[in-house]
């Protein structure tokens, strides 16, 4: 078996088509209702959010106010 790379850090954000936008909601609200884990390619990556993932919603108000939908799940260990 291979090794596996130790995963890097990372802070990226992805603009998207409204049309691609939905269809990856679409998705994600599939998975979370039938309590199955979610993959999702962002800038060349293929991430893998698993069922029991946090799920909450964040919003920030400076000069310009921003909602997060946010997903948060502990790093496996290898």
């Amino acid at each position: 078996m291979a090794a596996q790379k130790k995963k890097r850090k990372r802070d990226i954000e992805k603009n998207y088509p409204v049309k691609q936008f939905v269809k990856k909601l679409r998705r994600l609200a599939d998975c979370i209702e039938q309590g199955q884990k979610f993959q999702i390619q962002v800038a060349g990556e293929r991430i893998s959010i698993p069922a029991a993932a946090i799920i909450n919603i964040e919003h920030e108000r400076s000069s310009s106010e921003e909602i997060e939908f946010q997903l948060t799940w502990p790093l496996e260990k290898k």
